[in-house]
């Protein structure tokens, strides 16, 4: 015999769960137990439960195998649905269990008593309930509908009281993927021609590569389609790493800074091939000219009736369908390759900063040469995610990790506690403004338990700064409600434990970044840097 909550930790462990982020309750102290028994799988407490679930988040998109968070009733649920959404709209596999009222009590008046059902039902794929008949059935369900089709998160709730009852162990066998996934099918003729026609009528199409070719891992036949037909590629930001930055026909990050300059180049376009785009970051008709799209991924193109000239959907798999490009005859492009480069050297200058200045460029650009290749950056909402999203080279999908679908403040520093949990063994560094530090800073205190090797980088100036130049774009006060005001003229020695380095200047940053490198555990670097110079470089105009 085992009980439910024995039956939840081995289950969760068979699926292939290794770490479960959370704040224990009262009622959850017995598969915190469990869990405890159980081998292979570890119960990590947090500070704050919007951590519990940005943590599992980044844990399911490393790994693919659903990230696990669990929270108590009512303020526990709603704390943690933050980074339930963060998984719903940044697609992250997640199962997030809550604390939930007994059956007789559910439609009672209760202390902490909210309809957690009704809750989470906008911002997962499924919402649904354990009883003691249905703890593997519903775990491993749950799972396969994370994982499939589009990754999302489900949530469970767990009713209370029941967590030391027995039951019959399950014997059913451990295909946690028991969601049917859907077999794409190859094109179709009719397609393939259509595509064709497309092509060989198009003088300049350009590739644009989202989040779902990520998902996919077609890296390679991305390049080969792109040297194949000589056609220029534009990533969306969760795309970084998908086609490497030296080469001559990558164009730049749609949205983030210079946007003016990438502009230029996918304004020139006649046919935008979408391969894998997933307009949760960016929607088509906010940048493409008015050309035919031909899109390419896990469903339709969700685009505003009439704004694009032509849409040819391919629903389904973003390889078979690139596999089929490389089979068409190649049609020599009109795009001028030279052009493309000085347009791109142009950029890359503009974002590479002064020997002497000591602004948010200069951190990014120094922490990229102090950051080992196979290193991972998690970087914060704000704008020197802007800068990073262009400036930052990548060698690799997901060595460049944010939030770009949800764009919570707050994610880098608990994204780099879960990557540093999936992979030890790699450098991990978090960069976020002053504002994203302070939404997450008591986290410091979690990395320090947990003697979690990162370099937590943050850029101090005082403000939070891609909301003040939207106030100067428009004419208002920059300063009233955005300045934060809160760092002392005397560096802060430690969080929680965790050693602080001031620099004030790029020598100092310099020596600070090679220090910290150099630590065991912890460490955050104060980088009190100049911020004029995002104004000339982000929000610039997309079309």
């Amino acid at each position: 015999m085992l009980s439910v909550a024995q039956q939840f930790a081995h289950t969760l462990r068979e699926v292939g769960v290794r770490f479960v982020f959370g704040v224990p309750s009262g009622n959850m102290i017995d598969y915190v137990e469990a869990i405890r028994k159980e081998d292979g799988i570890d119960f990590i407490l947090v500070g704050h439960e919007a951590t519990a679930a940005i943590m599992a988040d980044v844990c399911g998109r490393l790994t693919g195998i659903p990230g696990v968070c669990f929270a108590t009733f009512g303020p526990g649920a709603t704390n943690l649905s933050t980074g339930v959404g963060e998984a719903f709209l940044d697609r992250s596999p997640l199962l997030a269990f809550t604390d939930e009222m007994p059956g007789h009590l559910l439609n009672r008046t209760v202390q902490m008593n909210i309809d957690h059902q009704q809750l989470f039902f906008p911002i997962t794929k499924l919402t649904t309930r354990l009883n003691t008949g249905n703890v593997e059935e519903v775990i491993l369900n749950a799972a396969g509908k994370a994982t499939s089709d589009i990754p999302g998160p489900v949530h469970i709730g767990v009713p209370a009281g029941i967590g030391t009852q027995a039951i019959n162990p399950e014997k059913s066998e451990l295909e946690y993927l028991r969601i049917e996934k859907k077999k794409w099918s190859p094109l179709v003729p009719e397609q393939i021609r259509k595509i064709e026609k497309l092509i060989v009528n198009s003088e300049k199409p350009l590739l644009a590569v989202g989040l779902t070719a990520v998902r996919e891992g077609v890296r390679d036949l991305i390049l080969q389609v792109a040297e194949k037909f000589n056609v220029p590629v534009v990533l969306t930001p969760m795309a970084k790493g998908m086609f490497p930055e030296d080469h001559p026909l990558y164009a730049g990050i749609l949205f983030h800074a210079l946007s003016n300059l990438v502009a230029e180049t996918y304004c020139e376009a006649d046919l935008v091939i979408g391969t894998g785009y997933d307009p949760v970051e960016f929607n088509y008709e906010d940048w493409i000219p008015r050309v035919p799209l031909v899109h390419i991924g896990s469903k339709e193109a969700d685009v505003e009736t009439g704004r694009i000239l032509e849409v040819m959907d391919i629903v389904g798999s973003v390889k078979t369908a690139l596999e089929e490009l490389l089979k068409l005859d190649p049609v020599p492009s009109k795009w001028d390759v030279q052009k493309l480069q000085e347009r791109k050297t142009e950029m890359f200058r503009k974002l590479t900063p002064g020997k002497e200045s000591f602004g948010p460029l200069a951190v990014i650009h120094e922490l990229r040469k102090a950051l080992p290749d196979e290193g991972i950056l998690t970087v914060d909402v704000g704008a020197h995610l802007h800068l990073a999203g262009q400036q930052w080279r990548t060698p690799a999908p997901q060595k460049l990790l944010m939030t770009n679908g949800w764009s919570g403040m707050g994610f880098a520093l608990p994204a780099a506690l879960a990557v540093k949990l999936c992979h030890p063994e790699l450098p991990v560094v978090a960069l976020m403004g002053d504002g994203g530090f302070y939404m997450a800073v008591g986290e410091l205190a979690t990395a320090k338990r947990l003697n979690l090797r990162i370099v937590f980088v943050v850029i101090y100036d005082q403000s939070l700064s891609l909301i003040n130049i939207k106030q100067s774009k428009k004419g208002y006060d920059p300063h009233y409600g955005t300045d934060l005001n809160n760092l002392p003229e005397e560096p802060t020695n430690h969080y929680f434990g965790v050693p602080v380095i001031r620099a004030t200047n790029l020598v100092s940053y310099q020596k600070a970044l090679e220090e910290a490198f150099s630590l065991d555990g912890p460490v955050v670097i104060e980088a009190v840097a100049n911020p004029s110079e995002y104004k000339d470089l982000v929000l610039k105009p997309n079309k």
